[in-house]
């Protein structure tokens, strides 16, 4: 029983002495190992795994994720080059790149890690990212706001205040002096007051009216274009069926010269032969004529003139012919 309990104990001490000299390092973190609050060139541990250290008070760890942690700046209030008032809302995205520097620039905000992401954030980030947009000033109101797409400034933008917040903005330290490398700046809007709307909408409009007389001006301009080359091409185009009518014309003369010359040798004949030509090709075909029963010859052909002559013809008795018959051979 005394063997148990020694070895229960042994156990003990073992385990607590493990975990004041063991810890592990994950592969997104990495560490600084102080000895009595101090950190050398050789305090940072960035290979994952498990590693030793002398218990504490000795010497302690502060571990910091490397992976990327964001900033959401406050709303700030921003002039454009053309004197407007705009109100700005960014964020900005970091990694903690030298746990070293981190650690002796932000250690005396308390010992946990998360007390130096805090004062990182607000002593240091919010700052240099508000200072930093005040590169809105360079850009005027058109530039932020287009009405054409993927014609608007905000990526310059964006990309003019990570420059300047990567060299710590208006005359600060640089991002890297801290061991923080910021790798990306982001605009989440950009609000207009309610003066500015006006004089934006304002804007816009008469903007959008030079744009609707220049777009009447050029489609006037093309318009007179166009009925000029159709016209140009019109004129050609009545020029060259002019100038093939023509030629056509005499060469039909040309060719009909020597029968036209046959011809006047005796004209009569000619136009009676051309009468017989016409009737034959007349006759070949399926025709109808009309003639007035007024014309000579044509009486016969009215039917009122037919009628007429039955009644005026003697229309035969029996009786008259027989009693005719007997006078005569009395008589």
């Amino acid at each position: 029983m005394r063997y148990i309990s020694l070895f229960v104990l042994l156990a003990f001490v073992l385990a607590i002495l493990s975990f004041s000299m063991l810890f592990t390092v994950r592969f997104t973190e990495s560490a600084v190992k102080t000895t009595f609050g101090k950190a050398g060139e050789n305090s940072i541990i960035v290979e994952p795994g498990l590693h030793f250290k002398a218990p504490f008070p000795i010497q302690s760890v502060t571990k910091y994720d490397t992976r990327t942690r964001i900033v959401q700046a406050r709303s700030e209030t921003q002039q454009t080059a053309d004197d407007f008032q705009v109100i700005v809302e960014a964020f900005l995205t970091y990694k903690v790149e030298d746990p070293l520097k981190f650690f002796r620039a932000f250690s005396n905000a308390g010992d946990r890690p998360i007390d130096h992401y805090i004062k990182a954030e607000d002593s240091v980030l919010q700052d240099v990212l508000r200072s930093s947009l005040g590169e809105t000033s360079k850009f005027s109101i058109t530039d932020l706001y287009s009405s054409q797409s993927n014609s608007s400034a905000l990526p310059e933008l964006e990309a003019q205040v990570l420059d300047q917040i990567v060299r710590g903005g208006s005359g600060g330290s640089p991002l890297a002096d801290y061991g923080i490398t910021v790798t990306f700046v982001g605009i989440d809007r950009i609000i207009l007051p309610e003066d500015t709307t006006d004089a934006v909408i304002t804007r816009m409009g008469a903007n959008r009216d030079r744009l609707a007389e220049r777009y009447e001006s050029e489609g006037r301009s093309q318009a007179r274009a166009i009925e000029a080359k159709a016209k140009s091409d019109a004129d050609k185009i009545r020029a060259f069926a002019q100038r093939r009518a023509d030629e056509i014309l005499a060469k039909g003369e040309a060719e009909a010269a020597p029968y036209l010359a046959q011809q006047n040798v005796n004209p009569d004949l000619a136009v009676f032969i051309q009468n017989i030509r016409l009737m034959r090709e007349s006759m070949a075909k399926k025709f109808t004529l009309i003639f007035s029963t007024s014309d000579y010859g044509m009486q016969l052909f009215d039917p009122n003139i037919l009628q007429n002559t039955q009644n005026e013809l003697p229309v035969p008795q029996g009786n008259n012919s027989g009693a005719l018959s007997s006078s005569d051979s009395e008589d």
